[in-house]
């Protein structure tokens, strides 16, 4: 299909989009802003995105991701309680990835590729199982490190989202589609965003 093509089925999908994908968009938006920000509303946010979405991409036989969204439910109930937990409320430090924590970070990808594309190839209907077993994993672990305050999520999540475009027009979704180029770029943002953030923060003076 040309590119031309794809705008025109775009435009159709605008024109027919119910109030629920409009929601489950709005609020994706809402937390990857939130999240750009360091700001503890994107949990709530990302939250009622994910229920929307779930229910939405289960029904157009994205079942990889609609239980990565059931994954997401669970991390940002994880990463809301790990920021409330503080005593201050105070954002949880940004911080680069160990080497422990890139080693789990692959293990999650590795490990969830290597089921989700078993259970989908298997268990399900699914026409692209490899590539919605991809887009999952990698952002699996993404959201891990999200949760983590850890700079590389930023990278994780855009390898995600890089394959999940495509996917999302191929399944004639182009409204998640438009939503995940979006995301793409404030992913780009935030990873500068967290880059400097991280370089004030080594270079703050100690306080006696």
């Amino acid at each position: 299909m040309t590119i031309h093509e794809w705008m025109q089925t775009f435009l159709l999908q605008l024109k027919t989009v119910p109030l629920l994908e409009w929601m489950g968009v709005a609020f994706g938006v809402a937390e990857v802003l939130l999240a750009r920000a360091n700001k503890i509303a994107l949990y709530p946010c990302g939250i009622v995105a994910v229920v929307i979405s779930t229910y939405i991409f289960f029904n157009t036989g994205l079942y990889a991701e609609s239980a990565l969204n059931l994954y997401y439910f669970i991390m940002s109930v994880y990463g809301w309680w790990f920021w409330i937990k503080r005593k201050d409320h105070a954002a949880p430090a940004i911080s680069s990835s160990t080497k422990r924590d890139w080693t789990i970070a692959v293990a999650i990808v590795v490990t969830a590729f290597v089921l989700l594309y078993a259970v989908l190839t298997n268990f399900t209907d699914s026409t692209v199982p490899l590539a919605d077993a991809w887009v999952s994993a990698t952002a699996w672990a993404g959201m891990w490190l999200l949760a983590k305050r850890k700079i590389e999520n930023w990278i994780l999540l855009n390898i995600s989202n890089a394959f999940a475009i495509p996917l999302l027009l191929y399944k004639q979704l182009p409204l998640y589609a438009a939503l995940t180029l979006f995301l793409f770029i404030i992913a780009v943002l935030g990873y500068i965003d967290w880059n400097k953030k991280i370089k004030q923060q080594t270079h703050a003076p100690a306080v006696d």
